[in-house]
């Protein structure tokens, strides 16, 4: 039996807010996936808030998504 990992209220938040960035833009996950040239599957997992990205990941999302941090971050 593998461990589930507790859930992490900060990672649906900060989900949200990718995806709240992503849509504004009118971009896909797809477009955004390739914008950051990542598997379009990490960005379904960050949205749902089921990944816990590193910040190398975040500082890509915030480039390609030409947002602020603040934007990413809020709560």
């Amino acid at each position: 039996m593998t461990k589930s990992r507790p859930k992490l209220p900060q990672l649906a938040v900060f989900g949200a807010n990718v995806r709240r960035e992503r849509v504004a833009r009118a971009l896909t996950q797809e477009k955004l996936a390739e914008l950051m040239e990542v598997n379009p599957r990490t960005i379904q997992k960050i949205e749902a808030g089921k990944l816990n990205i590193l910040l190398t990941t975040i500082l890509r999302l915030q480039a390609a998504l030409g947002c602020s941090w603040d934007a990413l971050m809020r709560h």
